[in-house]
């Protein structure tokens, strides 16, 4: 069978589209601590409204949340109760998040050396390593291949997936280690796509946004 090939009219107007349903959407960024930053950068250029969250009431106003990369030990202690019972509760209505590097840590199931103040979200069944790979001066990147597109994956202080459950999907791997996966509406990068100037992985997450919306329509 012969390749169907898009005219780029009807390409430009795919891209429209999808840019129109973007404007639709509010994207909440926890704003605690970390690179919260970068990740509103990204999703700006992306055509989407955005929202730094801190407080139980703003996940109200947002469509999905981003937990970012940072110290995860502070995101915890500055992480109130009632804002942890809402986001669970969220989370298991389909609310989708999106937890990179630290954001990884406290939607972990389970945490290897973890603090006295780690407590872990318990939103996908995952156990995480602390700082696996390194210090801030072992901080690297690498170039991987994820959903057939390139993406420069940078590593800071990252913790390492040392075990997946069965119902998580393994969507990425460095070095036969696991660095993006997904279980259902939560998806955790180890890694810090914010950094890359693909943003391949946030149209993802939208995507997974777009999903769940058309589920509550």
């Amino acid at each position: 069978m012969s390749e169907i090939r898009i005219p780029n009219i009807y390409k430009k107007r795919m891209e429209e589209r999808k840019m129109n349903t973007n404007n639709q959407l509010t994207v909440g960024i926890l704003g605690f601590q970390g690179d919260f930053l970068e990740h509103q950068h990204i999703l700006s250029a992306l055509k989407v409204n955005t929202k730094i969250v801190k407080y139980e009431d703003e996940l109200d106003d947002v469509d999905g949340l981003i937990i970012p990369g940072g110290e995860s030990t502070t995101i915890n202690m500055l992480m109130e109760d009632d804002f942890r019972v809402k986001l669970v509760e969220k989370a298991k209505q389909g609310f989708p998040i999106f937890g990179t590097c630290a954001g990884a840590i406290i939607l972990a199931k389970r945490i290897i050396d973890g603090t006295n103040f780690q407590k872990p979200l318990g939103l996908i069944d995952i156990e995480v390593k602390r700082n696996a790979y390194g210090r801030q001066k072992d901080s690297f990147s690498v170039v991987i291949n994820i959903f057939d597109s390139y993406i420069r994956a940078v590593f800071i202080r990252a913790p390492e997936i040392t075990k997946i459950g069965p119902k998580v999907k393994e969507l990425a791997s460095f070095e036969e280690l696991p660095i993006l996966v997904q279980e259902d509406n939560i998806l955790v990068s180890t890694f810090h796509p914010e950094l890359s100037a693909n943003p391949i992985l946030h149209s993802y997450f939208l995507n997974m946004i777009n999903q769940y919306k058309s589920k509550l329509s």
